[in-house]
């Protein structure tokens, strides 16, 4: 990989369909975007939902990669596998085939319309957290701290590490 890549993460999840198949699946989808390399995939972990908890629970892990993509095409790379997996956006927060989201990009703090990284709720969900500290133990969310220690503070949020 070129020496100008950048370590990136994502995190995984989905709820409709065969949830644990697709995020395996995801996993092996993102060693195959242009340019870029999997690094590591967390254990996958089944969380209640957020926000519409009227749904079924999910299947969540988070992947390190090495990337050559800009933060935006990796962003693009993600939102177009979404699609491919089947995924629809009904409403905010619905179930869903598949969700891949761009949770770090190296160090860099990025705010520009429809690109935010950090993810801007990943330091208060147990579901981001607890795989990213598995596969990153030491990793601190730019403005917001370690994972591990912020993962404390989501102690009451259902999650269970099943493989």
């Amino acid at each position: 990989m070129d020496k100008l890549a950048t370590k990136a993460f994502v995190g995984l999840g989905a709820n409709l369909g065969e949830p644990e198949a697709q995020v395996r699946r995801a996993l092996a989808a993102l060693a195959e975007l242009p340019g870029t390399r999997l690094l590591a995939a967390s254990s996958l972990y089944r969380s209640a939902p957020v926000g519409v908890v009227a749904q079924l629970d999910f299947i969540n892990a988070v992947a390190a990669v090495e990337t050559a993509l800009t933060a935006r095409a990796l962003l693009d790379a993600l939102l177009a596998e979404e699609k491919r997996f089947g995924r629809t956006r009904e409403f905010p927060n619905a179930p869903r085939t598949l969700d891949l989201d761009l949770l770090l990009y190296g160090y860099r703090v990025i705010d520009e319309p429809g690109l935010v990284v950090p993810h801007p709720r990943m330091h208060e969900r147990a579901f981001v957290l607890a795989p990213l500290a598995e596969i990153a133990p030491d990793i601190a969310i730019p403005g917001k701290g370690r994972a591990a220690a912020l993962l404390a503070a989501c102690a009451a949020q259902r999650i269970e590490k099943i493989g």
